[in-house]
């Protein structure tokens, strides 16, 4: 950022964007900042023709204390862009994607999705999905304009204090509910009528901005809900991060309401609702002496279960993914693309299997359980449109569903994956140039982003399933190896680990190790924290890893920090 206005009184800090949208502390998206930020992303959008001139924008926004006044910000860069603003109000993030794009406009979502209510963002969309990462230099550069010429405005030009407030608040239009009503007509048209009767459900409603939406998607389809935990401060709840804690308080919402019946599941969503959670409740007679109540199932794991109950013969998942995925995709001869963290890729995989034109129903996931639906798909009660966005609601239905139609429990439909387990964690407060640190410590340089640490010092590159492996030498083999050496370092014979067999680096590190165990380390895209995941052939070793990772203050994550942090 170069030079700030004269009439501000405090250093402004710009947005970035992270794994998917703007993010970024409460304080520093102020008025002006939101609004620099929405009216640079519409000029991109009218310059590449995806904004029609005088073309209109869909504004909606999640629960956050913050998210009016950004929303508010948001809507006045809008109108002083000649876009008129439909305002959706508080609704999923697929609920405003869908209603963007079957209606040819682009769309700006306030909202943090799981990060802590002191931290939003801004979630753009165009007329055709999401913003991908290939826009983002643009959209960056036309933000940069308007800050320039936002910042030339003299303190009586300018419609912002110098606190970066609006000196005049704008006003939201008013609510129009097409966005939430196309949301629900969406799932109520597709799945058959009744399709969930005699299946009682608890909904936690917590903060998340879907939590009734979610409720009534159940009802009307036929299930018994019971809603409870609904929070009227902001919960911040992170799919990929299901704490101990966390199942603990689903297993006390449970037990408060269950003297009215048995449920099959409790189930819930994140703050913005576009990733889901999923606890199947187990019977009494299914309970190991002392265990919970509840069992939570990964959301790559969920997909699994999505892509087999939609007949998806392509898919495309983040490096991430627990390898069951893999397995159960060789499995059933469904071809698999493999790529980086954030829905962005996994929609670019999308578009690009579309394009190849060989497959009729392509679907993707990531590790929160958003499910992208790629292509068009024909269930019981009709035809549901691809809609490639993370989404929430359909993981969860596809999962009841498919075992409601089988006859069986959740967690029995969930014990017939493949046995592979996994298990992910956080630490917070980690600076973004830490993290970086570590990965160049840790990430060779060059294009080639997996090997294989092969006998007799070999070093190999795999090829596609079928073809052979190509062998690195000198220089290339030698910085594989020292990498190698350097993991081990910190994933040691004393803690249980095996042998380096393989190294991928598409984003993050991820390890596999002789023995199966797979240990991944990464930054957020979202928020200054280091992540930790885990693959294991048992939960008791996924978790391990993921706790050897996080102790504090001497585990695998704080130990990488301490060696290679920037003095």
């Amino acid at each position: 950022m170069g030079s700030t206005a004269s009439f501000l009184t405090y250093v402004p800090v710009s947005l970035a964007f992270g794994t998917s949208g703007l993010r970024g502390l409460v304080e520093d998206i102020t008025d002006l900042e939101a609004y620099i930020n929405v009216r640079g992303a519409l000029r991109y959008l009218m310059a590449t023709g995806d904004l029609r001139p005088r073309g209109g924008i869909v504004l909606a926004g999640d629960l956050r204390p913050s998210t009016e006044r950004i929303m508010r910000a948001c809507a006045q860069a809008a109108l002083d862009s000649g876009c008129p603003v439909e305002n959706a109000g508080t609704v999923p993030t697929p609920a405003l994607i869908l209603r963007a794009v079957s209606t040819g406009r682009p769309g700006v979502m306030v909202s943090g999705s799981h990060i802590p209510f002191d931290r939003n963002g801004i979630k753009l969309n165009k007329s055709v999905g999401e913003v991908l990462k290939s826009d983002e230099g643009g959209i960056t550069a036309e933000v940069e304009r308007v800050r320039a010429e936002e910042y030339a405005r003299t303190a009586d030009s300018s419609a912002f204090s110098a606190s970066g407030g609006f000196r005049r608040t704008p006003e939201l239009p008013v609510v129009d509910p097409a966005a939430e009503e196309g949301y629900v007509r969406r799932y109520l048209a597709s799945f058959a009528q009744g399709a969930l009767s005699g299946v009682r459900v608890l909904v936690y409603q917590h903060s998340a901005v879907g939590r009734d939406i979610l409720a009534r998607i159940l009802r009307e389809l036929g299930a018994e809900v019971v809603t409870a935990g609904r929070a009227e401060t902001f919960v911040p709840i992170d799919t990929e991060n299901v704490t101990d804690e966390m199942l603990d308080r689903l297993e006390e919402l449970v037990d408060a309401h269950a003297s009215a019946g048995p449920f099959a599941a409790v189930v819930s969503t994140d703050g913005d609702s576009d990733r889901p959670l999923v606890a199947a409740v187990l019977p009494a007679s299914d309970r190991e002496p002392g265990g919970r109540s509840v069992r939570f199932l990964s959301g790559d794991l969920l997909g699994i279960v999505v892509a087999e109950y939609l007949r998806a013969d392509a898919v495309a998942v983040p490096i991430s993914a627990n390898d069951a995925v893999e397995r159960r995709m060789k499995e059933r001869g469904v071809l698999l693309r493999k790529t980086r963290i954030g829905s962005p890729y996994v929609v670019a995989a999308i578009d690009d299997l579309r394009r190849e034109g060989k497959y009729a129903h392509i679907v993707g996931w990531e590790a929160n359980g958003g499910l992208l639906l790629g292509s068009a798909v024909a269930l019981g009660g009709g035809t549901m449109e691809a809609l490639p966005t993370r989404d929430s609601v359909l993981p969860i239905l596809c999962n009841l569903s498919a075992a409601a139609e089988q006859g069986i429990a959740l967690a029995t439909l969930w014990a017939r994956l493949p046995a592979r387990f996994g298990r992910a964690g956080l630490i917070d407060d980690v600076p973004v140039a830490i993290s970086g640190a570590i990965l160049a410590h840790l990430v060779p340089a060059g294009d080639v982003v997996e090997v294989e640490l092969a006998a007799a010092g070999r070093v190999l590159v795999p090829g596609r399933p079928g073809g052979e492996a190509e062998r690195l030498a000198g220089p290339a083999a030698a910085a594989w190896h020292e990498r190698g050496k350097t993991l081990s370092r910190f994933f040691t014979p004393a803690l249980g680990f095996d042998d380096i067999v393989r190294i991928n680096v598409l984003d993050g590190v991820r390890v596999t190790f002789h023995n199966g165990d797979v240990a991944h380390v990464r930054p957020s895209g979202n928020a200054p924290q280091l992540r930790i995941y885990a693959n294991c052939n048992t939960q008791e070793r996924a978790d391990r890893i993921v706790e050897l990772g996080l102790r504090e203050p001497d585990g695998i994550l704080r130990r990488m920090e301490k060696a290679f942090a920037c003095p």
